[in-house]
């Protein structure tokens, strides 16, 4: 009982340190969200031209979406017409490249890793539309978008699919202020939470086990942090394989980075850790589910690769700049909680949280809440 408390005071105080930065990057999001037409982003990403890449990244930055969200919702674009190199950019860019995880990054482990997130994100888009340029075959392709049409349909592409955003001229603040737009922001708000709170609990509960209960001379021997040089080589490779089987995605594997970080993996090991949460078990299988085995099979190597390959591009641009952080110990990792600033920002932010909730009841939200949490299976879902 006592390691178990321990693990749940670190969790704890986790959680209370950034609750108000969650809160403050998913309105953010929000905002972002209810700016900008689904229908736009399709129109925008018919091919695999650099342009398009680039263009697909930053919709995917403004579509903020979880690690589900964001892989239903690449389907759903391959299935208006999108090039599928386009929409994996996109999936990559719309789960790792987004405003939350940027805020929680430089709170949690400093704003170093924020930047190695944003200039890694794009590396790994480019090494991936390299790959498929490669070794994807036009008959798999075909194969793959027959088996999209067909495949795995509901709560989760129900939620990706939803298109809030608000259809009304005028400036942005002129657009907020308004009652469609408020109601649509607090629409976006809850319905992110309600996608994710799952894997920011399992992300914090995992993180404070580990953190509690595995020695950091486990992890300094498992990641080889003895030595710098075999670090560095070692840590991109492993990286994305823990994330693989820690089954935390999006958001929720920032805590988990922090213990490994804490552990002596290396600063391009902690950044493939990161961009790994599109390949963790049960996304795997949805891979297979909607794209066939084949094709499941190669984008799971493609992926792979892309994050080695950032990782080690990280290592070796932040190592030449002189950014990589020599302190490793995250302040999340003592357990209590304290009267400072941190409690004033929850306070405030928890307050906003709050107004926001409240709108989106009162605006009839909770019917479209209850079709997020249908069968993944369900052939009538809210995405039909």
């Amino acid at each position: 009982m006592e390691a178990v408390g321990r693990a749940l005071a670190l969790a704890g105080s986790m959680t209370w340190e950034i609750l108000w930065a969650l809160i403050l990057g998913f309105a953010l999001s929000a905002v972002v969200q209810a700016l900008v037409r689904r229908a736009t982003v399709v129109r925008l990403l018919g091919d695999d031209r650099p342009r398009t890449l680039a263009i697909a990244t930053g919709l995917g930055i403004a579509s903020s979406s979880c690690s589900y969200a964001a892989v239903a919702l690449a389907r759903s674009l391959l299935r208006k017409g999108a090039n599928f190199t386009a929409a994996m950019a996109f999936e990559i860019a719309s789960t790792n490249l987004v405003i939350e995880l940027g805020v929680i990054l430089a709170l949690l482990m400093g704003w170093q890793f924020t930047l190695a997130e944003f200039v890694g994100g794009p590396i790994m888009i480019v090494a991936l539309a390299v790959f498929f340029r490669i070794f994807l075959r036009k008959q798999l392709l075909e194969k793959a978008l027959e088996q999209a049409d067909r495949g795995l349909t509901g709560s989760m592409e129900g939620h990706a699919a939803m298109d809030m955003s608000v259809q009304m001229q005028g400036s942005l603040w002129r657009r907020l202020r308004s009652a469609p737009g408020l109601t649509a922001v607090s629409h976006i708000f809850v319905m992110e939470w309600a996608a994710v709170w799952k894997d920011i609990v399992g992300g914090l509960l995992i993180a404070g086990a580990i953190g509690a209960w595995v020695p950091d001379s486990f992890w300094r021997a498992f990641f080889l942090a003895n030595d710098p040089v075999l670090a560095g080589i070692w840590g991109p490779i492993v990286g994305p394989l823990v994330a693989v089987i820690s089954f935390v995605c999006s958001i929720g594997n920032v805590p988990l980075a922090v213990v490994l970080w804490n552990g002596g993996i290396s600063f391009g090991g902690v950044v493939a850790f990161i961009f790994a949460d599109l390949i963790i078990l049960p996304i795997l299988n949805i891979y297979r589910k909607y794209y066939g085995l084949k094709m499941a099979a190669l984008m799971v190597g493609a992926f792979y690769l892309a994050m080695v390959i950032a990782g080690y591009a990280i290592e070796l641009i932040f190592g030449g700049l002189g950014l990589v952080p020599s302190n490793r110990g995250a302040m999340v990792m003592e357990s209590g909680i304290s009267w400072n600033y941190t409690t004033w920002l929850n306070i405030a932010f928890l307050i906003l949280a709050a107004l926001l909730v409240l709108r989106f009841f009162r605006s009839g939200g909770l019917p479209m809440l209850r079709m997020m949490g249908g069968s993944p299976d369900s052939e009538h879902s809210h995405a039909q």
